[in-house]
């Protein structure tokens, strides 16, 4: 089983709403899956998404490939967490 790291779409029409999932790669995009890792929603402007890095790492750690999307955000809550 091939686990990757994406998002999944919530919300309504026009008020989309996603969640970091670990999922089998193989799933559809809003199918079951694994384990929550954050959120992410595109409409608010700043602090627009939430990741547990521990729990990433944990995935990464076991070989989950993680979208282009999921792994920028990765990145970018590492640069925070060490200014922090």
């Amino acid at each position: 089983m091939s686990v990757s790291l994406r998002l999944t779409r919530k919300g309504t029409k026009d008020r989309p709403y996603y969640k970091i999932v670990a999922i089998d790669s193989r799933k559809r995009r809003d199918g079951r899956y694994i384990e929550q890792l954050g959120s992410y929603d595109p409409l608010k402007e700043s602090d627009n998404f939430s990741i547990d890095l521990a729990l990433a790492d944990k995935w990464l750690a076991v070989g989950a490939k993680p979208s282009e999307t999921v792994q920028s955000m990765i990145r970018k809550a590492r640069t925070a967490a060490a200014k922090a």
